[in-house]
């Protein structure tokens, strides 16, 4: 009811509103991003981990940085997830958290910045110093009228504000207004248009910082830039491109090569984000975040990657309801088939689409890319049941991906939200499992 009363409101009064109430919030806490250096973190995937490798830079730097992202909030060394189910959560809880920031001497804030939450004016009060581009791909594209175009600008404030304030300092130093941009994305040069002091350029076939001679291993990665090498202790390879910008910010900061390599080796848990769940059972299991099909794919091959030759892949993967692009299940559910060697499809975050029809979408598409119902893809409504099903599957040497939902506190049904902790229902399944099969 409330959903279909909010379609009959014009869009141009739900713009003034959603203006109105970000200058009430920022105005309220007193604009307390001024303070501080602010670095906006945009794309389609990677934003979080990308965010976190910042932060942990700064933070082995020794300067006091404060996060927030659709995982966690981060003041300094305290960590707390993200319940509010939104990467930019309601602006009088962002400005909140950032009086709260302030309040505790924070330096820098790390923000991940997105199309939604720009689109409904949340960045008001939280102009950028350093915005930083990730990748491009359709995601959203529902809230955007269908449009990628209108998608891909809906990302520009982060990058159209930077030079609409003045050089701001930290401990005395200024700090350049910069953008930094993956180059390998085809995208990179729309976001580096925009006027700035300085412009950055990464990647790993292109980019004035670049990653080269890159080796991926079962827990993380090595690769050097510039003559130096570097570790990351999270697996997957398209972790270089997220730890990439953290390296371009250190740099830019004046940090130490070994502050450097320091903070991006320490960060062993990105919650939600590849996140391994080990309770004495003999195969690997991974939570993540992955809900479209550039970042389940990117999932699914590191799965790949680190599955041995006789082990398997087993994947479980779900698709949201509520108006959010249903057209991106098919080529989920085409990755799922082509790289994992079973696939359970589940309940994800239905809101008040049917979930029935959600999961029977999904399965007729991975069925019609090769697999056969009830032999390698299993249609399991209930999630938790789901996730069973994937670890019965699972033997010695094996790789279990639990995709979808992430570090995230709810699963959206209808007629609003219920209590939903992915990674501690996986953990007890995993920790039922191993006690039962010792």
């Amino acid at each position: 009811m409330i959903s279909k009363v909010k379609s009959l409101v014009p869009d141009s009064i739900k713009r003034e509103y959603h203006r109105l109430r970000s200058w009430s919030a920022a105005i309220r806490h007193g604009f307390p991003a001024q303070s501080m250096i602010v670095i906006g973190v945009t794309g389609t995937k990677g934003k979080t981990s990308t965010a976190n490798y910042i932060w942990s830079v700064l933070h082995a730097g020794g300067f006091r940085a404060g996060l927030i992202s659709s995982a966690n909030f981060r003041i300094a060394e305290n960590e707390e997830l993200n319940a509010h189910h939104m990467t930019m959560p309601d602006p009088f809880i962002v400005q909140n958290k950032v009086a709260e920031m302030r309040k505790k001497g924070m330096e820098i804030l790390v923000m991940e910045m997105t199309s939604e939450g720009m689109k409904q004016y949340r960045h008001i009060g939280l102009m950028a110093d350093f915005a930083v581009f990730t990748n491009l791909t359709p995601e959203h594209l529902a809230s955007h009228g269908g449009s990628f175009e209108a998608y891909k600008r809906a990302k520009s404030p982060l990058f159209k504000n930077i030079m609409k304030h003045a050089v701001r300092m930290l401990r005395g130093v200024p700090i350049p207004r910069s953008i930094f941009a993956n180059s390998d994305s085809e995208h990179a040069e729309y976001y580096l248009q925009f006027p700035a002091d300085k412009k950055h350029t990464f990647g790993i076939s292109s980019g004035e910082l670049r990653a080269e001679n890159i080796h991926i291993h079962n827990s993380g990665s090595t690769f050097t830039v510039e003559g130096d090498t570097y570790s990351l202790a999270i697996p997957g390879a398209f972790n270089i491109y997220n730890a990439l910008p953290a390296i371009a910010i250190g740099k830019e900061l004046g940090l130490s090569f070994e502050k450097i390599q320091e903070g991006l080796r320490s960060l062993h848990i990105i919650p939600g984000r590849m996140e391994e769940i080990h309770e004495g059972q003999p195969f690997r299991v991974f939570v993540d975040y992955a809900h479209e099909p550039a970042s389940l794919t990117a999932v699914l091959s590191a799965g790949r990657d680190m599955c041995p030759a006789n082990g398997k892949v087993i994947v479980l993967i779900g698709g949201q309801g509520g108006g959010r692009d249903p057209r991106k299940r098919e080529p989920m559910a085409q990755a799922a088939a082509s790289l994992a060697d079973y696939v359970v499809v589940t309940n994800e975050d239905p809101y008040e689409d049917s979930p029935e029809q959600i999961v029977s979408e999904i399965t007729a598409s991975v069925v019609s890319a090769g697999k056969i119902e009830n032999e390698s893809v299993f249609p399991i409504l209930d999630r938790r049941e789901g996730m069973q099903k994937a670890l019965s599957l699972a033997g010695k040497h094996d790789i279990v991906l639990i995709t979808g939902k992430g570090a995230e506190q709810t699963m959206m049904v209808r007629g609003g939200s219920i209590a939903w902790n992915e990674r501690e229902i996986v953990r007890n399944l995993v920790k039922t499992y191993a006690n039962n099969n010792i």
